[in-house]
């Protein structure tokens, strides 16, 4: 495990990352809003295993090389961007099962195997995911302590900071759908969410 001295920043310092509005934060609060924090936390988990095989990568040196495959990134980027532009258009149309029904029918919720994949391409198809924990993590590893045991450490405590961020906005999704849904404002909640989801897709194939 890393020192308390290399802790004392380091907790802070992931916190304040992992507390900042970006592509994963702006997914789990739309998944609140639609899905509910309870089904949201498959997306979680898709999520957090992504951002854990990414911030191993970089301790490994790996996300050094990966970096240099521009072309792969690409892939990456276009195929998640277009697929959560895809969701987000069907969701802001009240259409699909991530959208909120406006009327009590017998349709079947998005899987979970599609919320946790949802999670886990937008954390790994993010190149500035990948440049960030290059940067950032290496610096707090002292190389002449083991170096697996501290990663592993710093990697659970990233993995817990980033599931209390993603769980703050999820809930905070379910309260703006509880806020609108006093109103009957079904598409208008649709929409936003929509709105969101294309925002993250765009920026995902964009970023």
């Amino acid at each position: 495990m890393p020192s308390l001295s290399v802790l004392s920043v380091f907790v802070p310092t992931f916190f304040l990352v992992s507390l900042t509005p970006g592509m994963c934060m702006t997914l789990a609060m739309v998944l609140g809003m639609t899905q509910g924090v309870k089904r949201a936390l498959w997306m979680m988990f898709g999520e957090l295993f992504g951002v854990g095989l990414v911030a191993f990568a970089a301790g490994a040196g790996v996300a050094a090389l990966m970096l240099k495959q521009p072309a792969l990134f690409e892939l990456f980027k276009w195929a998640g961007g277009a697929y959560l532009l895809y969701l987000g258009v069907m969701m802001w149309r009240s259409r699909g099962r991530m959208a909120i029904p406006e009327e009590v029918v017998d349709t079947a919720p998005a899987s979970r195997r599609e919320l946790a994949l949802q999670g886990f391409v937008t954390a790994v198809a993010n190149p500035k995911g990948w440049a960030f924990f290059v940067a950032l993590l290496p610096p707090f590893i002292d190389a002449g302590r083991p170096v697996v045991s501290q990663l592993l450490g710093l990697i659970a405590i990233i993995l817990t900071l980033e599931f209390c961020c993603l769980l703050l906005y999820a809930t905070g999704g379910k309260s703006l759908r509880h806020l609108l849904g006093k109103g009957g404002n079904v598409r208008l909640l649709n929409r936003i969410a929509g709105t969101l989801m294309i925002g993250v897709g765009v920026w995902l194939a964009l970023g």
